[in-house]
């Protein structure tokens, strides 16, 4: 299979996806007063479900549907992606703050470039080892910043957060070959249906703390269902499904950017400079790292290797 060069198409949807989860930190940091982390899971993915499944039974034209084998990857996509990412992003986010999760968001292009790069088999030269180190070096000034301000558990949520990065690149590389031949309400449909599933059953455990969130709680609620969940899920998948899933990520760069601006926003968060030093670290490696990478994407006649597992 030959690697394609992201269209303005492609690079416009994931950047518009940037744009809506860019504020979700903030917005989740606020329905936190009022609802347990796994318990928003629940009902952002319940809800937006619900609207994907409307737009996948009122197309006019029938879509190829995954057959059983690939509809089990998908949903194994989906708890990755969905369940298992966001219950460690609102459970970092309840314990940390929503500026930390904007900066720290910026090392997942790095923990997706290194996953693909496994996957792949490829080699990684001195600018993307570089790269790496740089962005290691970020990630720790910002948790760092994180237990002397906010102590243990900002620390900790910090590192939840990290841990999210992991599940985030674990679901770029397997979301992009379970979706093959899928378009991107099918595959978004399937994911979040999964998704919605396994935070229906994590936010059992907060069944004692259950009530019905005010008017402003549910107004966020919805918010973070259309336009994070069914429109930046949409969107990125679009994306996603005509580039490799580094640069689709690397995207994802923009988010620290207006996700610390909206923390400070929204929310109130201060800043502190070991934070925007550490931000700058991050996206500098980050960047710095798929030089290289991008040039060689970009020259003509390079071929994709196949991912270890799978076959031609």
């Amino acid at each position: 299979m030959e690697r394609r060069k992201a269209g303005p198409g492609a690079v416009s949807a994931v950047v518009a996806a940037a744009l809506f989860w860019s504020s979700s930190y903030a917005v989740t940091k606020q329905v936190l007063s009022d609802v347990g982390p796994l318990s928003i899971g629940a009902i952002r993915f319940t809800l937006a479900a619900g609207i994907l499944a409307i737009m996948v039974r009122a197309r006019r034209k029938p879509t190829v549907r995954p057959d059983a084998r690939q509809r089990r990857m998908i949903y194994l996509s989906g708890l990755l992606g969905i369940t298992a990412y966001f219950v460690l992003e609102n459970i970092g986010v309840e314990l940390s703050t929503a500026s930390d999760a904007s900066l720290i968001v910026a090392t997942y292009p790095l923990m997706t470039m290194l996953l693909e790069l496994v996957a792949f088999r490829t080699r990684m030269p001195l600018l993307r080892v570089t790269g790496v180190l740089l962005a290691a070096l970020g990630a720790f000034l910002v948790v760092r910043n994180g237990a002397e301000v906010g102590g243990s558990a900002r620390w900790f949520g910090d590192i939840l957060l990290l841990l999210g990065g992991l599940v985030w690149a674990g679901y770029n590389v397997l979301g992009k070959y379970a979706g093959q031949g899928q378009d991107a309400v099918n595959l978004t449909y399937y994911q979040t249906l999964a998704g919605a599933a396994g935070f229906l059953l994590a936010s059992l455990l907060e069944i004692r703390d259950w009530r019905l969130p005010d008017a402003s709680a549910s107004a966020l609620l919805a918010y973070l269902a259309v336009a994070c969940s069914v429109g930046g899920f949409l969107l990125y998948n679009y994306g996603l499904r005509r580039m490799t899933s580094s640069i689709a990520v690397n995207i994802l760069n923009l988010v620290p950017v207006f996700g610390v601006l909206g923390a400070v926003v929204i929310n109130g968060d201060t800043i502190h400079l070991a934070q925007v030093f550490g931000g700058v670290i991050i996206i500098a490696g980050v960047a710095l790292g798929l030089v290289e990478r991008r040039t060689a994407f970009e020259e003509p006649g390079v071929v994709m290797a196949t991912p270890v597992g799978k076959r031609a």
